[in-house]
């Protein structure tokens, strides 16, 4: 119980400084200040903890994706490639809602850290003239990336997920299939609904030659570049990022000083402190035993199967916001506890560990997005909360019935 309060403290913390505004680094920094304190982590403990933030393999990809992200995004913006990008979308597409929806899809098949900063520029084009709030463009931009975490094989939390249960992917991919279309769906329902027809995007003019539309269409390349690069050639999305800026600098002649700005731009201070709170966010929970604590809570509590394999997972992403953590930290527990790996049991405890990902204030993604639009986070998950439940109540009728 003990440890239950503890992390309450720090999550109610955490969303009382969010709901103040304050930079997501900062309060990730205060977070893990609070977890030291509460599980009373020595001078030792905090600098090794630090250490690891700082020089983890991923914390280092992290800061070049997301840096390499923005100055990859304002050269696109300064040479008015985003907005050639829409234009074209527009052309070949008669509905508002595809327009709108497209990049954040599309964008969101690359497992990149960091990625919704890509996208977010795109939604803001597409929804330019609409009576759209911020919190409404922030939850398309976040919302409309992430079906792909239950069924693509890119990315690495299915792949663990199949590993550890030892249940084939294909089984996998195909039972949360209907949590991805499920995600889809509440999308339109809670942010397509006051799009009218009226809304949709103007054809092309009339004298519009074929040769037009294919010439706009290339503005495509330097993301559908990076996109093959990183599915089809497997290489990090911080060297592809790097293979296509290179050119793009070269293309469009920017001078050694203008370099120098758009890299300054990329490598800020807030994305630095951004990037450090959040990893040492999560290396202060696994170090302090914080989320291994709660998983022998549960157990020892002897609470019934079911509200474990929701709860666990659920709360384990929700604190880590990451799918890699609560499969990593919470389906070993989940498979003994279960008596064994069923595709029900791994399903639903997938789909559960997801909607706490999603829900995560940590969750990268939410807080780029967040940042992007200014949007209020309160008013973002009023839109997150009742789309996630509708995934949940799907996951809990899959299964009843698998049972």
């Amino acid at each position: 119980m003990a440890d239950v309060l503890k992390i309450s403290s720090v999550f109610v913390l955490t969303l009382l400084l969010l709901r103040k505004k304050l930079n997501i680094g900062y309060v990730m920094l205060i977070a893990s200040a609070l977890i030291a304190l509460l599980y009373r982590m020595g001078p030792a403990g905090i600098f090794a903890t630090a250490e690891r933030a700082a020089m983890n393999g991923t914390t280092i990809k992290l800061l070049l994706a997301l840096s390499l992200i923005r100055i990859f995004e304002i050269i696109l913006r300064e040479q008015k490639v985003l907005k050639s990008m829409m234009s074209s979308v527009k052309k070949f597409s008669s509905s508002r809602r595809v327009v709108i929806i497209a990049m954040p899809l599309l964008i969101g098949m690359l497992p990149s850290l960091g990625g919704a900063y890509f996208s977010a520029p795109m939604v803001k084009e597409a929804t330019a003239g609409l009576e759209m709030s911020r919190e409404e463009k922030a939850f398309i931009n976040y919302w409309y990336r992430h079906p792909w975490e239950y069924i693509l094989p890119l990315y690495p939390g299915i792949l663990l997920a199949a590993a550890i249960s030892g249940i084939p992917l294909y089984r996998l991919i195909a039972h949360n299939m209907t949590y991805a279309v499920v995600l889809l769906l509440t999308g339109f329902i809670f942010s397509m609904r006051r799009i009218k027809t009226a809304d949709a995007p103007t054809a092309g003019t009339p004298g519009e030659t074929k040769n037009g539309k294919k010439f706009e269409g290339l503005s495509f390349l330097p993301v559908a570049a990076v996109l093959l690069l990183v599915v089809a050639g497997r290489i990090e999305l911080h060297y592809a990022l790097l293979a296509v800026i290179v050119p793009l600098l070269l293309i469009y002649r920017y001078r050694p000083a203008e370099v120098v700005r758009i890299t300054r731009y990329g490598f800020a201070l807030e994305v630095i402190i951004l990037i450090f709170g959040i990893m040492l966010f999560k290396e202060a929970m696994e170090s302090s035993g914080a989320v291994k604590n709660l998983s022998v809570f549960f157990v020892s509590h002897g609470v019934p199967a079911l509200p474990i394999l929701c709860l666990l997972p659920l709360i384990t992403g929700l604190l880590t916001g990451h799918t890699v953590g609560f499969v990593g930290g919470a389906f070993p527990l989940l498979i003994s506890i279960a008596g064994g790996a069923s595709i029900g049991h791994i399903s639903f405890a997938f789909a559960c560990g997801f909607i706490g990902v999603l829900l995560s204030p940590v969750h990268l993604c939410l807080v780029l997005t967040r940042e992007y639009f200014k949007a209020d986070l309160w008013g973002v998950y009023r839109k997150i909360i009742p789309a996630s439940l509708v995934i949940f109540c799907s996951a809990l009728i899959e299964y009843m019935v698998l049972r």
